[in-house]
């Protein structure tokens, strides 16, 4: 491999010395050792690149070359491309510049120099960098709870961008994903705006999002009867929590409750109101309140009582309840439990 090595640079002498024939003499660089490890300079894309070349007076003849291709002599450039000029300072430099860099910029660049009629070579490896871009990223969706869900973001840079994602709610941990995030048996608490940042440390990281609503049946969360005398106003109150918002209906026994005289029903947002005015002896007892969207339904008993009759169904239940746990105690205690 050695002996191969030392043949390619014995072909790329005599190849750079019959070039530097050509060129006029009278434009001196400081020689280089050929021996030497390739430098390296790192550049961001767009951004504009000068590679150093220094002279001395030693040096009868020099060129740039990018790969095989030659892009100066002397002072005569080979190149038609527009972005690339030479850097001078007098007689002590002879760097090349590239302007608005790009990835096919990359690769290796040769400042090739004779001196006593011996070419000699600085090279330098142009990397250049591309700052992490988001080209796809899923879309807005809403999906029923329970449901497997998959997320991707795609992103494209050099080097190759790491990919994080997290949920803006008021913790937003990071979650274990990287270009696709995988939701198994989504919950309602994991609904909301999902981040996906790609991030290569070249530039500001780019961020995109991904709004994901669940959507689940009705729960009906709390129920309010009311205790209302005779000749006043009664309100009956029931909220629901549901996605898509629920849709409200009232029910005395079994006949559906509208608006009409004495009666109104108000829905605000999940929250609904059954407001009877001026109540008779006729309007007290048991009423539903039905809670329904596209995935399901719901429903729950309200009371209009008069006062002093003790119609709280809440109450009535943490009654019966501690009266069973009376009850449990001391069947525990005589049976020695």
């Amino acid at each position: 491999m050695q002996v191969g090595r030392k043949s390619c640079w014995r072909q790329l002498q005599a190849s750079l010395f019959r070039l530097l024939c050509l060129i006029p003499t009278g434009f001196p660089v400081r020689s280089v050792d050929m021996q030497r490890a390739t430098d390296n300079i790192t550049i961001r894309q767009g951004d504009t690149a000068i590679i150093r070349c220094y002279v001395d007076d030693k040096v009868s003849k020099v060129a740039w070359l990018n790969r095989s291709n030659i892009i100066y002599a002397g002072q005569d450039k080979w190149s038609l491309d527009p972005r690339v000029d030479l850097v001078t300072k007098g007689q002590l430099e002879y760097s090349l510049r590239i302007q608005k860099v790009d990835v096919y910029d990359e690769g290796s660049y040769t400042c090739s120099i004779q001196t006593k009629q011996q070419p000699k070579t600085s090279q330098v490896y142009l990397i250049v960098q591309v700052p992490a871009d988001i080209y796809k990223v899923s879309e807005d969706i809403t999906v029923n709870e329970g449901s497997n869900l998959t997320l991707s973001c795609l992103a494209s840079g050099r080097p190759d961008p790491a990919i994080n994602w997290r949920l803006l709610n008021p913790s937003a941990e990071p979650l274990d994903g990287e270009e696709y995030l995988d939701i198994i048996g989504i919950m309602r608490n994991q609904a909301g705006r999902y981040e996906c940042k790609a991030s290569n440390d070249v530039a500001t990281p780019d961020v995109k999002y991904v709004n994901v609503v669940v959507s689940y049946p009705p729960t009906i969360k709390k129920t309010q009867s009311s205790e209302t005398p005779v000749g006043r106003m009664g309100t009956l109150q029931c909220d629901a929590t549901a996605v898509p918002t629920p849709e409200f209906e009232w029910y005395r026994d079994e006949k559906r409750l509208s608006n009409a005289q004495g009666i109104n029903i108000q829905i605000l947002g999940t929250t609904t109101l059954l407001m009877i005015a001026n109540v008779t002896e006729e309007d007290y007892g048991n009423y539903t309140c039905v809670a329904s969207n596209r995935l399901g339904v719901q429903n729950a008993s309200l009371f209009l009582y008069r006062p002093g009759t003790g119609h709280d169904i809440n109450g009535s239940a943490s009654v019966s309840k501690s009266l069973w746990l009376l009850l449990a105690c001391f069947a525990c205690l005589f049976f020695k439990c």
